[in-house]
């Protein structure tokens, strides 16, 4: 099979060249080798360019010939990882001179003492509500480990702030009546971890004000249903000890959080896993690098920059250094990936299991401090409002505004998930914006959705990513996994064919990244994940052209024969179906008021065939959005957008570009776009 590919490609690359020398990221940009000659199946594949790297790692966070620490500093040994552990508490992440920062912002910054206000009007909530139980959730005791975990935070922390007494008898309510479960579910090791980091914070906060017996309660639950359960772990080799991705940032960082509470009583113990967790901790510290991002997608950015910074804080509270586990490579970044990934609807760019809605994170006020990035401080405060968490106020940084966030690129790529993001502005709250991936399909929590896609414009999300599921669906991590709908190619905004899901092993590079003042563009090569089904070339390009505010979406698909095709979008947006363009209504109508002139629409062109096979692609999709509704009732009519399917053709090409030709069975192609 043959087919021209320098016309479609050249549509982005031209949007990209008003400022050639000028590129939105400090990575590497990959560009295309295109020429206007057709080439054969499987040929001219895109070759990684050699463009200048961004600025080389520095100093601490060079990584050493093994991959693990920072080259200027030396892992502790067991025997001297507690050396230079303070004696008394409090000693993790709130010292005295923490608490005298914290109470002057409160008595000074009317933003901190909203946050104080709020967390006043939720411990007094607590006051009332009954001491935690054990309740086990499918396998898991997760929920509750976090609600006992959010519950010390907030009475402690009142507490220490207040002097209240009120706050201080429901923590100690809560600590002993927790400290009597019989376990804290070490077969879900998550649930442990976060108990452990609730009762090391209770045991340290409050120490002074606990008595001996209650003390000795507390203590023995730390050991008893934490740390020795760690410790067994340990020697087990348990998977976590050593992942990539968020169990180990957790299970580590909240082992090591209860071994600095009693290291000096329980000084063989503590060190034996404060040791393990500090050396193993840099395993999935690395999966930062080398700009910030999180192949879990930012839900799981989240927990596990949460734990991270839980680990770092308490490492230099209570020891006076983090070994140099925060000056690794991307972690600096990260604020930045996790403001990036937020479209200006406030809603993430979802991918894996990953719900939409951004909200706050306190993790960015803290990453603010270490990496004197007042950019995040700023975010963090803009995402709060008025509702700060006890996380929010004890890193409460009053630095940064708006002019810190115009300063960045409005585009980036993120080599880790190869994830790109654009968008018309950072100020504007109906400014166009896009998200989409390339990736890897075998990445913990990943969907199969490489080449999906999210776009907010005019204030609304209109192709929207259904994010996770049910975590006690049977099978979800395991054998069921690709028969769910949200989980499963046909659930994501990219490329249905043949009927099935996209090779699970796949992996797929961004190709392309370029930008200017007036446009970007991006490409992905999506071959790996349709070779199975006969594809030999697919390629995903997405652009930002026309001043920003029009998504073009490019697909270009080489198969050795014809080969059934289906272009996906979900949408909770009503949707008119025309001849030969299906329209999406425009802000104001979607608000339920007078049609705004400027529009959404999808084009699409026929392919040629008969009406049998139109039928037939007709009754399919009604079958398969019929099915999903039964299987999903929740979601019914979440958008089955799903291009080409009514008509049995296949997208074309809109907002004005040349027609690239016929579009017959025998020759699969795809050329879709979204225009605002």
């Amino acid at each position: 099979m043959r087919r021209t590919s320098s016309l479609v490609l050249l549509v982005c690359l031209w949007g990209c060249d008003d400022d050639p020398g000028r590129v939105a990221s400090d990575s590497a940009t990959r560009e295309a080798s295109v020429d206007s000659s057709p080439r054969e199946a499987g040929g001219g594949d895109l070759a990684p360019g050699d463009a200048p790297a961004g600025d080389a790692v520095t100093g601490d966070a060079a990584l050493s010939p093994d991959g693990g620490w920072p080259s200027t500093y030396t892992p502790p040994t067991e025997a001297t990882v507690l050396k230079t552990l303070k004696s008394g508490h409090p000693r993790l992440i709130v010292l005295a001179a923490d608490l005298a920062r914290i109470n002057a912002y409160i008595a000074s910054d009317p933003v901190a003492k909203g946050y104080l206000d709020a967390l006043v009007k939720k411990g007094d909530k607590l006051l009332t509500e009954p001491v935690s139980k054990r309740v086990l959730v499918g396998p898991r005791l997760l929920a509750v480990s976090r609600e006992v975990l959010d519950r010390i935070y907030t009475l402690a922390l009142l507490h220490r702030i207040t002097g209240e007494a009120k706050y201080l008898d429901r923590a100690r309510d809560e600590l002993v009546g927790v400290a009597k479960f019989p376990d804290w579910n070490p077969s879900h090791f998550l649930d442990v971890a976060e108990m452990t980091h609730a009762f090391a914070i209770g045991y340290d906060w409050l120490h002074a004000k606990l008595s001996t017996g209650e003390r000795a309660a507390v203590k023995k639950a730390i050991v008893e249903l934490g740390l020795k359960p760690a410790k067994t772990a340990y020697e087990a080799k348990a998977w976590w000890t050593t992942d990539e991705f968020n169990w180990n940032n957790v299970c580590n960082g909240g082992i090591l959080v209860g071994a600095l509470a009693v290291g000096d009583e329980e000084p063989a113990l503590a060190s034996y896993l404060a040791y393990r967790a500090v050396v193993n901790l840099p395993k999935a510290l690395a999966s930062y690098a080398p700009d910030g991002a999180w192949a879990e997608g930012p839900g799981y950015w989240g927990y596990a920059t949460r734990y991270s910074v839980a680990a770092f804080a308490s490492l230099k509270s209570a020891l006076g250094t983090d070994f140099g586990l925060s000056s690794m490579p991307g972690l600096a970044e990260a604020g930045l990936y996790r403001m990036s990934v937020a479209g200006p609807t406030s809603k993430f760019f979802n991918y894996a299991d990953c719900g939409e809605n951004a909200g706050r994170d306190a993790s960015l006020f803290w990453l603010g401090r270490r990496y004197s990035r007042a950019l995040y401080a700023w975010g963090e405060r803009t995402y709060t409002g008025k509702n700060g968490s006890h996380r929010d106020l004890i890193w409460y940084d009053e630095r940064g505004t708006q002019a810190d966030l115009l300063k960045e690129s409005p585009d980036a790529w993120f080599e880790g998930p190869e994830v790109v993001v654009m968008r018309g502005g950072w100020a504007d709250p109906d400014a166009t914006f896009v998200a989409f991936k390339g990736g890897d399909n075998q990445a913990n929590h990943a969907h199969l959705d490489l080449g999906t896609f999210v776009l907010d414009a005019l204030g609304q999300r209109w192709a929207m990513e259904l994010g996770g599921d049910d975590y006690n669906l049977p099978g979800y991590f395991g054998s069921q996994r690709w028969t769910y709908y949200r989980l499963a190619t046909e659930g994501q905004n990219t490329l249905l064919m043949a009927g099935a899901n996209q090779d699970e092993k796949a992996t797929a590079d961004i190709t392309v990244f370029k930008a200017s003042s007036k446009a970007s563009c991006a490409v992905t090569d999506l071959t790996k994940a349709y070779a199975p089904k006969g594809a030999t070339r697919v390629w995903r390009g997405v652009a930002l052209l026309a001043d920003r505010e029009r998504v073009l979406i490019v697909d270009e698909i080489e198969a050795q024969k014809s080969v059934d095709l289906v272009w996906g979008m979900h949408t909770k947006a009503s949707i008119s179906l025309g001849k030969e363009r299906h329209a999406l209504p425009g802000r104001e109508e979607a608000r339920g008021q007078a049609a705004d002139h400027r529009r959404l629409a999808v084009a699409e062109r026929r392919r040629s065939g008969g009406p049998e096979e139109a039928d037939h692609r007709r009754q399919q999709a009604q079958g398969a959005a019929q099915d999903h509704d039964q299987r999903h009732p929740a979601h019914r009519g979440a958008l089955h957008a799903r291009r080409g399917a009514d008509h049995g053709g296949l997208p074309a090409a809109a907002l004005g570009v040349e027609d690239p030709g016929a579009g017959e069975v025998g020759q699969p192609f795809v050329f879709g776009s979204v225009g605002v």
